[in-house]
C-alpha cells in the first residue's frame, strides 16, 4: 500500500509501505478520510515524534475490508470511525474506566502505524460504526468531537446556565455544540477571528465575542448581569484565554482546561485569587474515553451526527487534499495563521 512515512523533521515521504497484518481481534480499515490534528504538527515540523520512521494520523474514518477470526461485532463493508487510544485494560486506572489516564497505553498514529495511509488496522473495540447518513469526512471528526464531549463532562455539567467557550477552533466549536445539546441557557464563543465566530453562529451558538474588541469585557458584564458564567471551557491552550477563564468564571462555577498549553503561564496573585474568591472548581481534560470502552463520547457522537443535532458544516474543513499531497498540507502550517480549520486528507 501507499503511506506517508515520516523519517525526520519535515521529512515526510508518500511511498510504498507494508500492508498491516491483522490479529484475530483486529480489523483492517480502508482509510477514506483522515484529518491533520494540531498534535501532528510538532511531530512533523518539529522533533516530537516518538521514533522514525513512523506513519502518523489518528483522526480517521473508513470502511472495514477484513476482520479477524474472533470478530463478530462488525462486518466487511461497515463504515467506521477509529478510536486511536489502545489502553492496557489491566492497570488501576483502566480498571476504574479511566482509560485516558493509562500509563501503559499505545496509540494509533503516534506510537504505532496510523491513518496517513491507504489502510490501517485497529482492535475491534477501537472502531465505532456510524450511519450511512454520516459522511466519511464527518467520521474523521469523531475524535475531536469526543475530546470536546469528554471535556464538557469533566465538571459535572448541567443545563440551564450560560456557558463560555474560549477558542473557536474545531474542539471549541464541538464543545459549544455539546453544551447546547445538553441544555445550556446560552453559549458564548470567544475568539479573535470573525470567520470562526461566523461559523460558530452558523452552528447554533447564541453569542459570539471578538476579544480584539477593547470593550468586550464590558459587553460580557452587561449580557451576564455581571454574574459571569456557570461553566467555562478553555479550548485554545494559550496564555490569554487560560487567564481569561479566571476572569469570566462565575461564583461556584466550573472551569475546564481542554486546550493544552505549550508555553509557561504566569498568573498574577490578583488574577489567581479569582479561584479563591469565586470558589470555582478548576480541572483539566485529557483525551476522550470512558467505560465501557471507548465510551459514551464515541457512541453519542455517532448518534447525534446521525440525527443532525450535532451539526457538521463544510466550513470546518479548511482544505481537502489527496493523501499523496500530504506534504503540501503540512507546508501550509509553516505560514502562521494561514490554516483556519481542518486539513482533511482523502484516499480516492
Amino acid at each position: 500500500m501507499k503511506a506517508a512515512v515520516l523519517y525526520g523533521r519535515d521529512d515526510l515521504r508518500y511511498e510504498d509501505y507494508p500492508m498491516p497484518e491483522i490479529k484475530k481481534d483486529e480489523v483492517l480499515i480502508k482509510v477514506k478520510a483522515t484529518g491533520i490534528c494540531g498534535s501532528d504538527i510538532p511531530r512533523v515540523l518539529g522533533d516530537a515524534a516518538h521514533y522514525y520512521p513512523i506513519v502518523l494520523g489518528h483522526e480517521f474514518s473508513g470502511e472495514v475490508v477484513e476482520i479477524g477470526e474472533a470478530v463478530n461485532s462488525v462486518k466487511h463493508g461497515d463504515r467506521v470511525a477509529g478510536a486511536p487510544l489502545v489502553p492496557c485494560f489491566e492497570c488501576e486506572d483502566c480498571q476504574k474506566g479511566d482509560y485516558s489516564l493509562c500509563k501503559k497505553y499505545t496509540f494509533i498514529g503516534s506510537r504505532i502505524q496510523g491513518s496517513f495511509a491507504e489502510y490501517v488496522k485497529a482492535p475491534v473495540r477501537n472502531v465505532v460504526k456510524f450511519d450511512n447518513k454520516v459522511s466519511f469526512e464527518q467520521g474523521a471528526f469523531f475524535e475531536p468531537s469526543t475530546v470536546a464531549l469528554h471535556g464538557l463532562n469533566r465538571i459535572d455539567y448541567e443545563g440551564g446556565h450560560d456557558v463560555a467557550i474560549l477558542g473557536g477552533g474545531t474542539i471549541g466549536l464541538f464543545t459549544a455544540q455539546w453544551a447546547k445539546i445538553f441544555g445550556a441557557k446560552r453559549v458564548f464563543v470567544f475568539d479573535i477571528d470573525n470567520d470562526r465566530l461566523a461559523l460558530a453562529k452558523k452552528l447554533g451558538v447564541d453569542v459570539t465575542i471578538n476579544t480584539l474588541d477593547s470593550n468586550f469585557r464590558e459587553e460580557v458584564k452587561e449580557l451576564t448581569n455581571n454574574r459571569g458564567f456557570g461553566f467555562v471551557y478553555e479550548t485554545a491552550g494559550v496564555d490569554i484565554t487560560m487567564k481569561l477563564a479566571f476572569e469570566l468564571a462565575g461564583n461556584e462555577s466550573g472551569v475546564c482546561f481542554i486546550g493544552t498549553p505549550t508555553k509557561d503561564l504566569v498568573f498574577t496573585p490578583h488574577l489567581f485569587e479569582n479561584m479563591n474568591r469565586k470558589e470555582f472548581n478548576l480541572t483539566g481534560s485529557w483525551m476522550s474515553y470512558s467505560a465501557p470502552f471507548p465510551g459514551k463520547e464515541w457512541t453519542l457522537t455517532a448518534h447525534y451526527f446521525s440525527t443532525g443535532e450535532l451539526k457538521f458544516d463544510d466550513s470546518l474543513i479548511f482544505k481537502k487534499l489527496p493523501m499523496s499531497k500530504i506534504k503540501e498540507g503540512f507546508d501550509m502550517y509553516k505560514q502562521q495563521g494561514m490554516v483556519k480549520g481542518k486539513i482533511m486528507l482523502i484516499n480516492e
